[in-house]
């Protein structure tokens, strides 16, 4: 069972996408969120979340304050699911767009977001990884300071960040690992 941790929505049970997709665990999502509140403040925070798949980083931000999240996730029923958990919840600001990344990303956004969560399917190429964390950079999605998190395999390859990207240790939680960056100009 999949839920939201804590904030407004805490206990809340989130539908989850058939096959396919590989929801972030209830351990993991609250030991990431423990790490991202000792580093910033949820209230009024600008959340953009890529390979949504349920939803659940974007609303758990929700639920903890942030004020808007735009969830981007390609497939149809994995959308559709994200759909049903925002009716579920009743958070306000949160937005969904479906399609690809690539595609949302090349358009700027109207204001840069404070928090950027990127949990791609696993077997995505470790280039494409880096493709994204380019497209945030040079198409305005970031501000000086925003914080991205990017989850991925314990047997993935390191991710070289582009310039701009401070890399910050990263967390391991079983099979999964967690990167975390700051963003300076």
């Amino acid at each position: 069972m999949t839920r939201i941790v804590a904030g407004t929505a805490g206990g809340r049970r989130l539908r989850v996408p058939p096959a396919g997709t590989r929801p972030t665990s209830d351990r993991v999502r609250e030991a990431l969120f423990s790490l991202l509140h000792a580093r910033m403040d949820f209230d009024g925070a600008r959340v953009l979340d890529i390979y949504a798949g349920s939803g659940a980083l974007g609303l758990e931000a929700l639920s903890r304050g942030a004020s808007h999240a735009l969830l981007v996730e390609s497939d149809r029923k994995a959308a559709a699911v994200i759909r049903g958990n925002i009716g579920d919840l009743g958070l306000p600001g949160a937005d969904l767009r479906q399609g690809t990344v690539s595609s949302v990303l090349a358009t700027p956004p109207s204001a840069p977001y404070d928090l950027i969560f990127s949990d791609p399917p696993y077997a995505l190429e470790v280039s494409d990884v880096v493709a994204d964390l380019t497209a945030l950079s040079e198409n305005g999605w970031l501000h000086e300071d925003s914080l991205i998190v990017v989850e991925r395999s314990t047997r993935s390859p390191e991710i070289p960040w582009p310039a701009g990207y401070l890399p910050q240790k990263s967390r391991t939680y079983g099979e999964t690992r967690i990167d975390l960056a700051e963003y300076e100009k």
